[in-house]
């Protein structure tokens, strides 16, 4: 690979899932003058929306997502950023991509807007790209995510919703929580999920993002006890050899975001990332971008962020690539046939 023009080509075409990815998360600053233009006495200018985004930590970057969600009243609002997220992921060579939704927000500050009409909408942006943009767009799932550090009611309250959800739209898979760690341990929602389990939902959660060495290892394995399917985050694996080792033997999804980790204050910088500690173990890694329009990073940019800074050959990327596939939700035909393109993307030879 003679040129880092050339690697980014070569990883934008290697076949890839996106597995953490926020919804309002995608909302650029251009797209939330769009949306405050429709809702705000006083619309943000493009320099407003722009300085919202410039984070001091991780509380601080929770507060700006709020303000997103604040100015997403409508279901045509969610149609709009459904459609702009079709774009951006088909430009980055995602075949795939499953998604959060913040219904615990939508339930919570804006309880005239139906999260069924909600849901139509993204489904109708997600249908209609083709036709209207001539560009086919991967393949979508949604995740119905719950605010943490609200308490355990309104957890289930949602999850319950994503139970209702799941009869109407098929696309609808799977909850998780999110939010403020700290504020909500995992545990908390133990009978939240075993009910969702039940209800044929699948599992994900946020656990080992921002509870530091001591606490953030008993939330992993918390939520593995809870027979969560995909960690999202896990940074603070890294100080437990014996979990590391449990997640690799067991070979649990790790949902790793680089840029997302270093901006929020969860980690100093992509160089003390534990990514390269959790694959030499043989921790199922998958790259994502979780936030990529509110950290500047999407999909694509943290495979070439691996590849370039924290030193990932190619085959290697290819196995992240791969992962990103068997830890997806997707049917097991499905996964064949992108595993399939993943192994015949040759490496070229320096």
């Amino acid at each position: 690979m003679t040129s880092s023009q050339e690697a980014r080509n070569w990883l934008r075409a290697l076949p890839k899932c996106e597995l953490h990815l926020h919804l309002e998360g995608t909302v650029t600053p251009e797209t939330l003058v769009i949306l405050s233009a429709r809702h705000d006495s006083e619309p943000l200018t493009l320099e407003d929306a722009r300085a919202l985004y410039q984070y001091k930590d991780f509380r601080h970057f929770l507060s700006t997502f709020k303000l997103i969600c604040d100015r997403l009243l409508t279901p045509d609002d969610y149609a709009l950023i459904a459609h702009k997220l079709m774009r951006n992921l088909a430009m980055q060579g995602v075949v795939h991509a499953e998604v959060y939704i913040s219904c615990g927000n939508i339930l919570r500050w804006k309880p005239e807007l139906s999260l069924e009409d909600v849901m139509t909408a993204v489904e109708g942006a997600v249908t209609g790209f083709e036709v209207q943009t001539g560009v086919p767009p991967p393949s979508m799932m949604w995740i119905v995510d719950a605010t943490r550090q609200w308490g355990t009611g309104p957890v289930q309250k949602v999850f319950c919703h994503a139970a209702k959800l799941k009869d109407r739209f098929t696309s609808v898979v799977g909850v998780g929580v999110g939010g403020d760690e700290a504020a909500g341990p995992v545990g908390t929602f133990r009978e939240a999920y075993r009910a969702a389990r039940k209800a044929g939902l699948r599992l994900t959660a946020h656990a080992g993002e921002a509870t530091g060495p001591v606490q953030g290892p008993l939330e992993i394995r918390t939520a593995l006890e809870m027979d969560v399917e995909r960690i999202g985050h896990g940074l603070a694996a890294q100080h437990d050899e014996d979990l590391m080792t449990l997640l690799a033997q067991n070979q649990v999804p790790v949902e790793i975001n680089v840029t997302s980790n270093v901006l929020t204050g969860c980690c100093p910088s992509s160089q003390d990332h534990p990514l390269p500690k959790f694959f030499e173990k043989g921790i199922r890694c998958v790259l994502c971008s979780d936030d990529p329009a509110m950290f500047g990073s999407w999909c694509l940019d943290e495979y070439v962020l691996v590849h370039e800074t924290l030193g990932f050959s190619l085959q290697d990327m290819k196995t992240l690539a791969s992962n990103s596939v068997t830890a997806s939700f997707l049917e097991q035909d499905k996964k064949e046939s992108i595993l399939k393109k993943i192994r015949q993307h040759d490496i070229p030879v320096e």
